[in-house]
């Protein structure tokens, strides 16, 4: 199974097991999904879903959005995304389906994609963790510079990609094999062991782990 759903971060929390064993999880908000559009290998060139979450406004979306969502006989959607599927998994695939958190269980490992927190423009220190120069007698005002970039005649330059300062954060980034720790399906909760990518109402998507079965198991392994 390849399809996943789309999520918004709620915020992290912490359960205990029958041990007393505290676990770390982060709550995610999973609303029924709709598909919205199918994509064929005839039509398009590959299979794959789009789905929607939640609902908006008809008055909130422009004309080509809303008979987009009109064509699918769904409400548009606050956020969509779209997931490359096999062809074998669009059998059960319709337009206008729901799709809920029932296609998850508890224990399986997931892929959770998110865009992390943007920290505006950050020095060398905090965006590559460099560390500081020397801050006793003699050092003035370099005591968080990053030193030396370049070179001399040969090759004269600076290389592309070299570590300086920059905008750090507001990336898309995904945490790999997390495991799902409990499904709440009456209130669409869904909680995962450790932290996710992203301030509290970031959008997620979730996924079937790619590295690691339902039963914790590697490929290869």
């Amino acid at each position: 199974m390849t399809i996943g759903l789309l999520g918004k971060k709620c915020g992290m929390t912490r359960i205990y097991t029958d041990e007393g064993i505290a676990i770390p999880v982060t709550i995610i908000e999973v609303l029924p999904n709709h598909v919205t559009q199918i994509k064929t290998v005839d039509n398009d060139g590959y299979a794959a879903i789009q789905v929607s979450m939640g609902e908006r406004k008809r008055s909130r979306v422009n004309k080509p959005t809303a008979g987009h969502f009109a064509k699918a006989g769904v409400v548009p959607g606050i956020s969509t995304k779209e997931f490359t599927v096999k062809n074998e998994e669009m059998n059960d695939i319709v337009l206008g389906a729901e799709i809920k958190l029932d296609r998850f269980t508890e224990g399986q490992f997931v892929d959770v994609t998110s865009t992390s927190k943007g920290k505006g423009y950050a020095g060398a220190i905090k965006r590559h963790h460099f560390r500081s120069q020397d801050a006793t007698h003699g050092n003035s005002l370099s005591h968080r510079a990053p030193g030396s970039i370049g070179q001399r005649q040969s090759p004269g330059k600076v290389f592309k990609g070299k570590k300086m300062s920059g905008h750090l954060g507001d990336k898309q980034r995904t945490i790999l094999s997390q495991r799902i720790v409990r499904i709440d399906m009456e209130r669409n909760l869904v909680m995962i062991r450790g932290a996710v990518p992203g301030a509290p109402s970031t959008f997620v998507v979730i996924r079937p782990a790619i590295k690691k079965s339902a039963q914790g198991e590697g490929h290869g392994n």
